[in-house]
């Protein structure tokens, strides 16, 4: 039998323990719940499913930690032992003890069967369980001791193996060393041949060395003359560039100035003609509110001098300031 059958027959153990748990418990809930419920005052009534449930809990502790400890092939010891046999004793007695007040034969033989098969099934089931699970160690040794001999075999056969590479390695290293020896005698020839030919190289090489350091020095001259005369060139055309740079700005504020002239006299026009009676076109106010703004006047004061109520000059002042204003007046012009 191999690991998975094992396996599988554990799985159907315990598939089957746990049917006849559910099944047991079950029915002695429904069994005793009714006797206790009649052993019970009327306002605790309530209660009695309590007690098959706490039973039934220890049953499933009881039938729980012996399979873990069948599988680790553990011994929990002598309580173990007491809580599984009291727990059953406990649920064989509340399940036939209706039936045996009322000297009912029949049925406490019918109400014994449940827990004398829980008890039966909760002693085999760890037998059982023992039983596998001495035959896992069992298995599981022989498997070991197998691999075991496998590796033996395996690492014979690898020391073998080095053994015989390590005497190849021996012979051709000693084949090597004889190639290297007559390889260094050549070597050593190639060299000192090597060296003369070196040597008048190094003479032609020098030479060359004295001719192109000339021709660099040369060329090294020439390069220096044609970058001062190309730095005299840039520094002339920076000057004239500076030079018309300064003649447009002089130029950009002369223009700027008379600009500001030619508006403050044109204000001064506007704002000369002194308050009027009536309101003027809207066009020709704007322009009167615009230069009111750019003197300075109060907002009453560019009132009269266009004829508009303070508000609507007001208004045309806060888009003055906020920008606006003067896109407008450029549209109005």
């Amino acid at each position: 039998m191999n690991a998975a059958q094992i396996r599988s027959a554990d799985k159907a153990l315990s598939a089957g323990t746990w049917l006849i748990v559910g099944g047991a418990m079950l029915y002695s809930i429904l069994t005793v719940t009714p006797l206790a419920a009649r052993h019970t005052p009327d306002g605790w009534r309530w209660t009695a499913p309590i007690l098959p449930l706490v039973v039934d809990a220890a049953v499933i502790i009881v039938v729980r930690l012996d399979a873990t400890l069948a599988r680790l092939g553990g011994h929990g010891g002598a309580w173990p032992i007491m809580l599984r046999w009291m727990t059953g004793a406990m649920t064989l007695a509340l399940n036939v003890a209706d039936s045996v007040l009322t000297r009912d034969l029949v049925g406490a033989s019918v109400h014994s069967v449940a827990p004398l098969l829980l008890i039966v099934t909760a002693e085999t089931g760890l037998a059982y369980r023992r039983a596998i699970a001495a035959a896992v160690t069992e298995l599981n040794a022989r498997e070991r001791a197998e691999k075991e001999a496998r590796e033996r075999a395996r690492t014979e056969a690898r020391e073998r193996a080095e053994r015989s590479a390590r005497e190849e390695r021996e012979h051709k290293a000693a084949l090597a060393r004889e190639q290297r020896e007559h390889e260094a005698n050549l070597a050593r020839e190639q060299r000192e041949h090597d060296e003369r030919v070196r040597r008048e190289e190094q003479a032609r090489a020098e030479a060359r060395e004295r001719a192109e350091r000339e021709a660099r020095e040369r060329a090294e001259k020439e390069r220096e003359q044609q970058r001062a005369e190309r730095e005299r060139r840039e520094r002339e055309a920076a000057d004239r560039r500076e030079r018309e740079r300064r003649e447009k700005e002089e130029t950009t504020r002369r223009q700027e100035a008379e600009r500001r002239e030619r508006e403050a006299r044109e204000r001064a026009v506007l704002l000369s003609g002194g308050p009027v009676t009536e309101k003027l076109p809207e066009d020709r106010a704007r322009v009167v509110v615009h230069a009111s703004f750019g003197e300075g006047l109060p907002v009453r004061a560019a009132a009269e001098l266009c004829g508009w109520s303070v508000g609507w000059v007001s208004a045309r002042y806060q888009e003055h300031r906020d920008g606006t204003g003067l896109v407008l007046e450029g549209a109005a012009s």
